[in-house]
């Protein structure tokens, strides 16, 4: 993938939201350094860059798919209340890929699981 100063300026707004963010999301960040920068400019760069496996794209809970700049082994996890996204460590099932491809004779190339429901902060609103 050729050098873009529009990608690098994605990349590290990325890196400075760790909040999983949306496109959308990274876009009215981006509004305020970058006017001049489309929303399908967004969309295209941040699809390229997971692609190549330089961040992750993470599908799941709402209609609009979340980034992570992390694409070291972990997993995800979305609130169903808050919307919130986290990494999960991929030492809870360390060998989880591995198990997969004995019992299936899969061979497993990259990944995603993202796990849903509640987390501790909406369950304490929840008492």
């Amino acid at each position: 993938m050729n050098y873009s100063r529009q990608r690098e300026v994605i990349l590290n707004t990325l890196k400075s939201n760790v909040v999983h963010p949306t496109a959308e999301y990274l876009y009215s960040v981006l509004k305020e350094t970058e006017p001049n920068i489309s929303l399908a400019t967004l969309y295209r760069n941040l699809n390229q860059l997971a692609e190549n496996g330089i961040i992750k794209k993470i599908d799941g809970l709402d209609t609009s798919s979340h980034f992570d700049h992390n694409t070291h082994e972990h997993y995800h996890f979305i609130c169903e209340k808050c919307g919130r996204v986290f990494d999960v460590s991929s030492d809870i099932a360390p060998n989880l890929v591995k198990k997969t491809e004995d019992e299936t004779g899969f061979l497993i190339n990259k990944y995603d699981i993202v796990f849903s429901g509640t987390c501790k902060d909406c369950l304490k609103n929840l008492e």
